[in-house]
């Protein structure tokens, strides 16, 4: 049985790695897997090396779109996609999380009558205005099997009926909805260890555990406006210097370039901003921190496993168990809401439960896919 992986981002990258070495172990080789690179994040720091570095099988295929407005990038997606899926048969198809890669991959499937695996279904964050909620509606609606990473995400397609749905797939299959756990979970345990071993950032950088924090910064709605990025970079300057802590930004191309064009920013000089780095160093430095800010999903998550308080640099959360169990703030671009966040988390004492799963979700996925293709 031969199974199409499309990943086209980061994030896609890592949790595709847990996958694969699954299906290494686990699928007795009766699952053959071959992976399409959309080309999404075609910056090699942003992708090519996380490949080598999680042991992820390079691309079979690799489109190159780059980038591009939504409905341009998800067409050129849409089109190599299903020219790949008409040259070879493929049994299913697996997507990841809510990017224009997820959704190209799951419509042309869908279309071709090909089952679609979503992995990291029902999370909702009930912003229509975020392009990634409309991504993982639409991929939630054409998947064969759901699989969901929490009991929260569960309890979001039950309510809007995916549970008791009458909908029905090629060969008259019903939608499955399984709790998988967190695949992101499983890469954390399996690389935590591994990363404090091989990497020698925090030395590099000068800094020493829990005496720095770590920022990340790359949403749309926080780089394209010259004004809330500014806002930003000035309160993470502000907690840099009035916290007497040191900041560090790794710095996401797509902020780079803006910043770049925008000209100098003297509150750049208060942060210690680095290049993109890579998955082991990014663990090690969520590691170490004593407080993770950011506006992404995955990082979030990532500070929950490694047990690091996180200011969330948004306005809402898909991931509302960090809030709910006193992990994490939201706060926007604030500067007042950072500040009060960054004072309540630094003394807070924090417990994290197993929300996430029991590390072994990967293999769970396998399973399930395994058994639904033999059907």
């Amino acid at each position: 049985m031969k199974l199409l992986t499309i990943v086209g981002a980061r994030p896609q990258i890592i949790k595709a790695a847990a996958v694969s070495r699954a299906i290494k172990t686990c699928a007795d080789d009766s699952l053959e897997e071959c992976i399409l690179h959309t080309g999404q994040h075609y910056d090699e720091n942003m992708s090519a090396r996380f490949f080598d570095e999680l042991a992820v099988p390079r691309p079979t295929y690799n489109l190159a779109v780059g980038s591009g407005p939504h409905g341009e990038q998800t067409a050129k997606m849409i089109s190599g996609i299903e020219q790949v899926l008409s040259r070879d048969h493929y049994d299913g198809v697996i997507v990841y999380g809510d990017t224009n890669s997820t959704l190209a991959g799951a419509l042309t499937a869908a279309k071709m009558q090909i089952p679609v695996f979503h992995i990291e279904a029902g999370l909702r964050s009930f912003n229509m205005a975020m392009p990634e909620e409309l991504n993982r509606i639409v991929t939630d609606q054409l998947s064969s099997i759901c699989f969901a990473p929490t009991q929260t995400a569960v309890d979001n397609l039950h309510r809007e009926g995916f549970l008791d749905s009458p909908t029905l797939f090629a060969r008259q299959r019903r939608r499955n909805v399984v709790l998988s756990g967190d695949v992101m979970l499983d890469n954390t345990l399996h690389y935590a260890a591994v990363a404090d071993q091989q990497c020698d950032i925090l030395s590099r950088l000068g800094l020493e555990s829990h005496s720095y924090v770590l920022a990340t910064i790359h949403r749309n709605y926080n780089t394209d406006d010259p004004v809330r990025l500014t806002q930003l970079l000035m309160t993470l300057a502000t907690v840099a210097r009035q916290r007497h802590i040191s900041v560090v930004l790794p710095m996401h191309p797509r902020t780079a370039h803006l910043l770049a064009s925008a000209g100098p920013v003297p509150e750049l000089e208060a942060i210690l901003t680095i290049p993109p780095v890579s998955y082991l160093e990014m663990l090690q430095l969520e590691r170490h921190a004593k407080l993770v800010m950011t506006d992404s999903g995955g990082v979030q998550k990532e500070a929950f496993f490694l047990q690091r308080p996180c200011i969330i640099l948004r306005t809402e959360t898909e991931w509302t168990e960090i809030i709910e169990h006193g992990a994490g703030l939201l706060a926007g671009a604030d500067a007042d809401e950072i500040l009060a966040a960054f004072d309540i988390l630094a003394d807070r004492n924090i417990v994290f439960p197993p929300l996430f799963g029991d590390g072994y979700a990967a293999e769970h996925i396998v399973n399930k896919i395994t058994d639904y293709l033999k059907q």
